[in-house]
């Protein structure tokens, strides 16, 4: 049931006892374990998609950060605080 990896071994153990606890209760639901952490099909429009998604999301991180910055110094411009 396990290979030799023991990264393998838990995800299968936890799986068989899952399935053992539904079937003891009656269920007809079932669980089911792989080992493959991420789909590893090539597919390049799933790429471009993720990759124009992060890079939208970082140019909307790096618009709003400054100004949050700038604000901060403003708002301790007002109220004279000082830092040693």
């Amino acid at each position: 049931m396990c290979s030799p990896d023991p990264v393998n071994c838990f995800p299968v153990l936890v799986n068989i006892l899952s399935n053992t606890f539904l079937r003891l209760f009656n269920s007809t639901a079932r669980l089911r374990v792989w080992s493959e952490l991420f789909y590893t099909g090539e597919n390049g429009e799933l790429k471009n998609y993720i990759f124009f998604g992060l890079f939208t999301y970082l140019l909307v991180l790096a618009a709003g950060l400054p100004p949050l910055f700038a604000m901060s110094n403003v708002e301790d411009y007002k109220v004279k605080s000082m830092s040693c």
